[in-house]
């Protein structure tokens, strides 16, 4: 376990408020206990397993971008980040629970589009449609586009997605985060020859979870090759 780089400011902000609160003070066991429990807390949210490893080796099995509970599993008719007919696989994140986003599988980095919108509690299903989001769409070894979506919530109010265009990565890596109570969603294509795994109301660990079988025609599939609009950098 280590603490992702992704919480700096945050370590920051708690750093100066342990430094004024014990510079007016003094190290007062008063004082000291409540940076303690303030330290513990960001230390806890902003924590990031190590060693993470897909259950499954098969290349069309998809990860869960995030760790949480599924909230909703349900089919679209179209959807922009498979530009068709989709699954899309929602997951709620607590404060409670690990924040760091994966990658669903093995791919290159087609678009990424940031919506401004509201900050509505993340357990509503109206706040999947209003808030804030980052649209990341991926295209696959094999040739499928397929979507993460990154959404903000009532106290997450900053996503993180320090990535770009022709970047690549490979199945479970680290891509981003959405800071405190948050959303995160899979968009997957094809879905009437995609076996999804999960349902509602299941617990599901980022980089780990399968959460849906691509057919084997995705794997076999002739596609023309992506050409990166950036240099590919492998991130983790």
């Amino acid at each position: 376990m280590i603490l992702t780089r992704y919480g700096l400011r945050e370590w920051g902000i708690a750093t100066c408020v342990a430094i004024v609160v014990l510079t007016l003070t003094g190290p007062t066991l008063s004082a000291i206990i409540p940076i303690s429990i303030l330290w513990i807390a960001v230390a806890a949210f902003f924590r990031d397993p190590l060693f993470r490893k897909p259950a499954s080796a098969d290349p069309r099995d998809l990860v869960s971008p995030a760790d949480g509970v599924v909230s909703a599993v349900f089919a679209c008719d179209h959807h922009p980040a498979t530009n068709g007919p989709a699954t899309v696989v929602r997951i709620f994140l607590s404060v409670l629970d690990v924040h760091i986003n994966r990658m669903p599988c093995d791919g290159t980095v087609l678009s990424i589009v940031h919506t401004p919108g509201r900050y509505l509690d993340a357990r509503s299903e109206e706040s999947a449609k209003v808030n804030e989001s980052n649209l990341v769409v991926v295209r696959s070894a094999a040739g499928d586009s397929i979507g993460i979506r990154q959404i903000s919530g009532a106290i997450a109010r900053r996503i993180v997605c320090p990535i770009a265009v022709g970047d690549t990565f490979t199945r479970a890596k680290r891509f981003g985060m959405i800071k405190f109570g948050s959303t995160t969603e899979l968009i997957i294509p094809r879905p009437d020859s995609t076996v999804v795994h999960i349902a509602k109301g299941m617990r599901v660990v980022g980089g780990v979870t399968i959460l849906a079988r691509l057919s084997p025609r995705a794997i076999t599939a002739t596609t023309s090759p992506v050409t990166p609009a950036a240099t590919a950098v492998a991130r983790d």
